[in-house]
């Protein structure tokens, strides 16, 4: 009667503790820098509040959910936020703050929920392209391309790093077999190196034209995309043409993954496991792995004993995705003779 009563008190724990101050919190928004010449404290925070609420949008949004909350007013941005903190960069001579604003999760769903917005969790940020040039009927992939060698110069996205795969005598192989039809090629050859990773190629016909045509295939979570742009020049005059192909690819790639990783908080899923008690699965240790997981939204105690404890999981988006949040917390997670079985790794 004791271990129950103990465990009891354990779980309440367990179960209420939040995950608001998780260091991995999806939405914490850092690196707010600005300058604070003749502002107040109060001006300076407003602002940073409205830079971070963009900066969030921008983050976890599809372009056009972000239209939705566009004009959202600051009084109403500002009940959102959970805490914030301000702190002087050492480095800085210059008079300027740097802003940490952190956004209440339920509050933010509360607002999704009212707007009909499904919102993206990225987990893997690592994402392989292969940006290939053809100019006058020739094709260029590793040299004399000016996407693969200023890829990584353009304007640098938080969201997803984009890695290029290095010079390779059969990747180029495999690129001038199929020069007569690169729409087929294949990204599981291409990229046999990362078999569980992102990967697109972007073939850009590239001429002195307004309107450039480019050609993208992905491979995104083992799916398959393709897609047709075609990129007018924003202005007649624009100095760097190439510079503007390469920003509007890395939206679209950045739209794509997060098409595919979209939580509807309108439908949370549910999830019954065991969760066996010892020495090396104890409470107190799952207490603060699962904190950390955003998706999961609450716990049910279904049974309780001195062995184990049934455990109903809410979660949000896909079971895959909660599988690797919990795997990146060491928790593993199997289907055991008809039933889910949770233990720390």
């Amino acid at each position: 009667m004791k271990l129950l009563t103990l465990l009891s008190l354990i779980l309440i724990v367990f179960f209420k503790t939040g995950n608001l101050l998780s260091a991995n919190n999806l939405f914490n928004v850092d690196n707010i820098l600005l300058e604070k010449s003749n502002s107040s404290n109060k001006q300076l925070t407003n602002q940073a509040i409205q830079e971070a609420f963009k900066k969030l949008n921008n983050r976890i949004l599809l372009k056009e959910d972000i239209l939705k909350i566009s004009n959202l007013k600051l009084s109403s941005i500002k009940e959102l936020v959970a805490f914030y903190k301000i702190s002087k960069d050492s480095n800085d001579k210059e008079n300027k703050v740097n802003y940490s604003i952190t956004f209440d999760k339920n509050k933010i769903h509360n607002l999704f929920y009212e707007k009909g917005i499904l919102y993206s969790d990225i987990s893997d940020y690592e994402f392989y392209i292969l940006p290939i040039l053809i100019r006058e009927n020739q094709i260029y992939i590793f040299s004399n391309n000016y996407f693969y060698e200023n890829w990584k110069q353009s304007k640098k996205y938080d969201l997803i790093e984009f890695i290029l795969p290095l010079e390779n005598i059969e990747v180029i192989q495999k690129i001038n077999i199929t020069r007569s039809n690169l729409l087929n090629l294949d990204l599981n050859s291409l990229f046999e190196e990362f078999p569980d990773k992102n990967v697109a190629i972007a073939l850009i016909e590239y001429s002195t034209d307004d309107k450039n045509k480019i050609y993208l295939k992905s491979r995104i979570q083992n799916k398959i995309f393709t897609k047709n742009l075609n990129i007018q020049k924003k202005e007649p005059k624009i100095s760097n043409f190439k510079e503007q192909i390469i920003l509007e690819i890395k939206e679209e790639i950045i739209n794509l993954v997060k098409s595919q990783n979209l939580i509807d908080i309108k439908t949370p899923s549910f999830l019954n496991a065991r969760f066996d008690l010892d020495n090396k699965n104890n409470l107190a240790i799952l207490n603060l792995k699962i904190n950390k997981i955003e998706l999961i939204q609450n716990l049910l105690v279904q049974e309780l004993n001195k062995n184990y404890v049934n455990l109903k999981i809410k979660y949000l988006g896909k079971l895959e995705k909660l599988k690797t949040q919990l795997k990146n917390e060491n928790i593993n997670i199997l289907f055991l003779n008809d039933q889910w079985v949770i233990t720390i790794l």
